[in-house]
């Protein structure tokens, strides 16, 4: 080749290069930051926001799809029927961050390895959904939240390789596993994921569903390769230490522990009833009422909300609201009165329903996960039937007793 036209080549490749270099530094880093669970309610699942560190801004900022406001009209009702919305907010990273550390999270930042395109094109696509009249949508705990959302993005700035590989993967986790096992340390959370879940929440979950749980989300990121063989996480740093409690672990209910538990209470409740009759009509009575309470309330979540994870709830069978039927005739036990005949029939109802929830759990190919419900509640339900059903027992005193009592 002459020189004459070598030189001309040259600065061609050299221009592309300088071209492309400038447009791989012009490009924005994407980073996807996990924080870890909080102490209140609403924070025990964790959170995600991305990061988008842009060289001709100042400073990063964050996308956080986290944003609802507790003062907005009609918000309670909104949360009750299960129609609640969201919102997008672009925010500085070092605003974001703040409160994180404030509140002792622990929280990890991934920076992944796009190209510059889909870099650019991400950040763009963040900004138009951040203004206002885009920043809202209709929440859902599982399919359509924080980190879901994170997730989605993702997916789109990679082509579709995030789905591809986690769909393709699974820890064998459920909606309701997950949920519970973030609730655990707040009894009062976990006891109300575990009975308001219906069989929906239970089927097994791929990486991919799996990712609406902040912390699975960053850990699945791990092990993703974009097409070129490279890994999606190019770097990954901590940038504040978790200073209150750890995330739960993983566990499963043991069944046949709250079987023992329920025979327990059934025998307990059979021999204070041999003894104190009214006291231990009292407490059917207490435990009637929390039935039906729970009951009404699954139902109304059923028939009146949009939480669909929680609709054709099987513990249904087991806390009956037509345990409100057994309210006089227990009443009446209670003061030493014969329940009624009213009660009986009730009581073989209820009975019966709660009999055929075993066979319903091991009937279905995808039963719900509620084995330790009934071995817990079963027991009882047998007991409370075969005390009053065996014979027309009052909790009061037999006629005889009374006249010889009043002879005495």
């Amino acid at each position: 080749m002459s020189r004459s036209i070598a030189l001309p080549v040259v600065l061609f490749l050299l221009l592309s290069c300088c071209a492309h270099a400038s447009a791989a530094t012009d490009a924005p880093r994407i980073g996807i930051a996990t924080m870890e669970p909080g102490e209140i309610f609403f924070e025990r699942f964790g959170h995600n926001a991305i990061i988008v560190d842009d060289p001709a801004r100042a400073e990063p900022l964050s996308y956080n799809f986290g944003f609802f406001d507790l003062d907005e009209e009609g918000f309670l009702g909104r949360f009750v029927r299960g129609d609640m919305l969201y919102r997008l907010a672009e925010l500085p990273w070092r605003e974001d961050l703040s409160y994180y550390r404030s509140s002792g999270r622990g929280v990890i930042v991934q920076w992944l390895d796009l190209d510059p395109a889909a870099a650019q094109a991400l950040a763009a696509a963040l900004a138009d959904n951040a203004r206002p009249e885009n920043s809202r949508y209709r929440y859902d705990y599982f399919v359509d939240n924080c980190a879901t959302r994170v997730r989605d993005a993702i997916d789109r700035a990679t082509g579709g390789a995030l789905k591809g590989t986690l769909t393709a993967r699974t820890h064998h986790n459920s909606y309701r596993s997950e949920a519970v096992r973030l609730a655990s340390p707040a009894s009062w959370m976990w006891l109300g994921f575990d009975l308001g879940l219906g069989p929906a929440s239970d089927r097994p979950l791929s990486q991919w569903e799996d990712a609406y749980v902040p912390m699975r989300l960053a850990d699945s990121l791990r092990g993703v390769r974009l097409d070129n063989g490279r890994p999606l996480v190019r770097q990954e740093e901590r940038v504040a230490e978790h200073r209150i409690a750890p995330e739960p672990a993983e566990f499963r209910f043991v069944w046949w522990r709250w079987l023992i538990g329920g025979i327990a209470l059934a025998a307990l409740w059979t021999f204070a009833r041999a003894r104190a009759p009214r006291t231990a009509a009292a407490f059917a009575l207490l435990f009637w009422s929390m039935a039906a309470l729970l009951g009404v309330t699954m139902l109304l979540i059923w028939l009146g909300t949009l939480h669909r994870f929680g609709w054709a709830n099987h513990n249904l069978l087991l806390l009956s609201p037509l345990s409100l039927l057994l309210w006089p005739g227990a009443w009446r036990a209670s003061r030493g009165r014969a329940p009624g005949r009213m009660f009986r029939l009730a009581l073989i109802t209820i009975t019966a329903l709660a009999a055929l929830a075993p066979a319903l759990h091991w009937a279905m190919p995808n039963a719900q996960a509620n084995a330790h419900w009934i071995a817990l509640l079963l027991p009882v339900h047998t007991a409370f039937a075969l005390a009053w059903l065996r014979r027309p027992a009052t909790g009061a005193p037999s006629a005889g007793r009374r006249a010889s009592t009043t002879l005495s």
